[in-house]
């Protein structure tokens, strides 16, 4: 029978591309990780690899034998650590899910004050309420719902969706452009320098459906790997963005950002916790929701005063 050792062996070579890569990934020694891949091989009756003194480099059989277990030993490793033994005792471990730019903005200043361990996972809404369902996650941060019944949503904040400029950014003549013809809104718009992220332009789409009732026909100029991202490079620069607001009130309050324009329908969504109606975890999911309500308070108008002009 395989051991499945070897198929973990074989996952963390084919990933890193050396045996030292796959003995340092999985803390274990480069001839331990030799035998592994040799048993496998043999059991296996192919080669998985072909040898240089620099790279492993995967045999056809070897592509068609990663595509089979790596999302199986992907599962495994998840169950791992949501099943682990705390080095504590009775130290509870939760797993939460949200967006990467909200645990940025959250929660990370505060994980070193947790009293309990945290597993953070960076997940779409759809995936993260199956997730929570299926006991992997114990808590969601999410702007939407779900209809799973065995789930509560509890909304404690809004986020509203903005267009915001650079400091350096020209902004002549927008707000009249703001207030009067679309065509010419648009038209200056498209002249300026935009910056996007790595496969998500739902929130310009959206923004742009909403207020000129068609999809941008044009590129962003910079894509960047986050929201955060934009935030950061925008930041005493020139150029515009389409960004939730929660994320750009530090740096307008410092000056550094614009709100541009809120839209002429501005778009809000409301965020929720989500969680199961029956969890042990009760008392720290107050810990971390307390967390949440204290940096993210109910939407307030006093984002208005960072309009220009």
């Amino acid at each position: 029978m395989v051991n499945l050792e070897w198929y973990r062996t074989f996952k963390a070579v084919y990933e890193t591309g050396t045996l030292t890569g796959a003995a340092q990934v999985l803390y274990a020694s480069q001839p331990g990780v030799s035998l592994h891949l040799g048993s496998l091989e043999s059991y296996t009756g192919y080669k998985l690899f072909d040898r240089s003194s620099r790279k492993m480099v995967p045999t056809e059989r070897g592509k068609v034998l990663y595509n089979h277990i790596k999302d199986a030993i992907a599962k495994l490793e998840d169950a791992e650590q949501c099943f682990r033994k705390s080095t504590e005792k009775d130290k509870p471990t939760i797993g939460v899910g949200m967006c990467m730019e909200t645990f940025q903005y959250t929660l990370e200043p505060y994980i070193a004050t947790l009293p309990f361990d945290v597993i953070i996972k960076f997940v779409e809404y759809r995936e993260a309420l199956a997730d929570l369902d299926k006991g992997i996650l114990d808590l969601v941060i999410s702007a939407r719902k779900g209809q799973n019944k065995n789930i509560d949503y509890r909304a404690f904040s809004k986020e509203r969706i903005v267009l915001v400029a650079g400091r350096d950014t020209d902004i002549t003549g927008f707000e009249s452009l703001a207030e009067g013809d679309a065509e010419s809104l648009q038209d200056w718009l498209k002249q300026q320098t935009w910056y996007g992220t790595t496969g998500d332009m739902e929130n310009l789409k959206m923004f742009w459906n909403v207020n000129f009732n068609r999809h941008p026909d044009f590129k962003c100029n910079y894509i960047v790997p986050n929201k955060s991202s934009i935030v950061r490079c925008l930041s005493n620069a020139q150029g515009v963005a389409v960004l939730p607001d929660f994320l750009c009130l530090d740096e307008m309050e410092k000056g550094n950002l614009k709100l541009l324009w809120e839209g002429k329908n501005p778009i809000e969504q409301t965020l929720y916790f989500a969680m199961r109606k029956k969890t042990i975890y009760a008392e720290e999911i107050k810990c971390i929701s307390d967390i949440f309500e204290k940096k993210m308070p109910a939407h307030q108008s006093s984002v208005k005063q960072h309009i220009i002009g």
